[in-house]
């Protein structure tokens, strides 16, 4: 059996694993948030962002907190059910290498 064909190959980059998990216990997150958080650049988190939006997994929340433009995300059913899925995968790989 092979240990990593359970494995989400969207969870593979750590940017895009680090945001599905600041969404699975948030409710909804800032791009400016995230981008702290995950201490990455503008651009590199977009480029992760618009690829989780692509496959269904993030909601994309567009607004205005005065003039300045507010843009969060939370997480879908789908990018939920996606992300438990990726995890079970890893812990029954580490679990099949004891």
């Amino acid at each position: 059996m092979n240990p990593i064909g359970n494995l989400n190959k969207l969870f593979d980059s750590r940017i895009r694993l680090g945001v599905m998990s600041v969404l699975m216990v948030n409710e909804e997150v800032s791009f400016n948030d995230l981008k702290q958080v995950l201490e990455v650049t503008d651009g590199n988190l977009a480029s992760h962002l618009t690829t989780l939006e692509e496959n269904g997994y993030l909601k994309v929340h567009k607004g205005f907190i005065g003039r300045k433009t507010n843009t969060t995300y939370s997480i879908t059913k789908a990018g939920e059910k996606a992300f438990k899925g990726h995890l079970s995968a890893l812990e029954n790989m580490i679990k099949s290498m004891q």
